[in-house]
């Protein structure tokens, strides 16, 4: 499995924010968001390739007892299945982080889903198949079914808002399971986005995110 890094940080985003975790990040992604905060895993992927037995080594170094598998996307990792298997051997809480665009029956304790709006479309030669592999509203409602899960969408503009609706509703979702979070890599356009962006879930009853490791240690890797 190509792996990216692995490290022991904080979750910064969604419902878990705030909570000692390793991250495993593959290396690896079927989309490329105009504002990927990871391109060394998407537009540029890189990494080592690491055997089970290696990542769990490296997994059981910390003392966390939750884990997140992210990307890239590590749904379409080979062997993501059995290292979710051999993680809940270890008896650890797993997040997965997902866009929501492929299925597989992995084991874990909340599905991360976060489904790309159309502010995430790049331009140029990737721009087609992004759009057309962006949302995939059998896949979201597969994951709901079957997952404790919450969805997390990317807002860059109050307009974002209306695609945001739809698709709630297309996917049959509970609002009480919706976070939204604000683009940006640096604090300052994180808290200038999330004045309005806090007013949005206010008046909609969405519930609003930080980016914690952002606030804390910047657009660094590793944190």
């Amino acid at each position: 499995m190509k792996i990216a890094e692995i490290f022991y940080s904080i979750q910064g985003e969604g419902s878990l924010v705030g909570v000692p975790s390793v991250f495993v990040r593959t290396s690896g992604c079927n989309l490329r968001c105009s504002w990927c905060d990871t391109p060394y895993t998407s537009w540029h992927p890189e990494g080592e390739d690491c055997s089970l037995d290696e990542i769990l080594r490296q997994v059981s170094a910390y003392p966390a007892r939750h884990v997140v598998v992210t990307g890239g996307e590590p749904l379409i990792a080979p062997e993501i299945v059995a290292l979710t298997e051999r993680l809940r051997a270890l008896n650890l809480h797993i997040t997965i982080e997902t866009a929501g665009t492929v299925f597989a029956p992995v084991v874990c304790d909340l599905m991360s889903i976060s489904p790309k709006l159309a502010n995430s479309t790049p331009e140029g030669s990737w721009a087609a198949q992004h759009e057309r592999t962006r949302i995939q509203p059998e896949v979201v409602r597969a994951l709901v079914d079957r997952y404790a899960h919450q969805l997390k969408f990317v807002v860059t503009r109050p307009e974002d808002l209306e695609e945001i609706d739809k698709l709630v509703r297309a996917f049959g979702v509970d609002r009480a399971h919706v976070i939204l979070m604000a683009e940006g890599i640096d604090a300052s356009v994180l808290r200038e986005r999330g004045v309005w962006l806090a007013e949005i879930c206010k008046r909609e009853g969405y519930r609003f995110s930080p980016r914690l490791h952002v606030d804390l240690y910047g657009n660094r890797r590793g944190t």
